[in-house]
């Protein structure tokens, strides 16, 4: 079975969201079951970039995304699923995944699911500015 690159992102923010509240979860298990893949079938090598990349890059994506809060908000303040989303996302950006503007639709279309109205606009907020830094003047 073939998937989209959005449905990757989301089944990647699934495991990575239920990999911060069970560290020792099987990553391959996490992956058969948020793609509902068949015993047979292989994980897409996105969504191990994807994962691997953002939990082996924790710290580096965490630093680059407080310099770019509100002054006074730190990330423990973040509710979890718009740290993941804006962890996802900075992984993206950093890597050269996809173009900027692809990958900030695609964080804010992810929390179009997972979380509110204001949580989207600070993601977007947060990512705008990251974009914004880097850009030429």
């Amino acid at each position: 079975m073939s998937f989209s690159r959005h449905s990757i992102r989301v089944a990647a923010f699934q495991a990575l969201f239920a990999l911060a509240t069970t560290p020792d979860a099987e990553k391959s298990e996490l992956y058969q079951t948020v793609l509902k893949l068949q015993p047979n079938e292989e994980v897409p090598t996105y969504l191990t970039t994807l994962v691997d990349g953002v939990m082996d890059n924790q710290e580096e994506i965490d630093a680059a995304i407080a310099k770019h809060l509100a002054p006074g908000w730190r990330l423990s303040r973040l509710p979890r699923p718009s740290l993941i989303i804006l962890r996802l996302a900075t992984f993206e950006l950093q890597e050269k995944l996809a173009p900027a503007p692809v990958v900030i639709n695609e964080a804010l279309e992810v929390a179009k699911d997972f979380t509110d109205e204001a949580s989207r606009k600070f993601i977007n907020g947060v990512l705008g500015s990251m974009t914004s830094e880097s850009t030429p003047a």
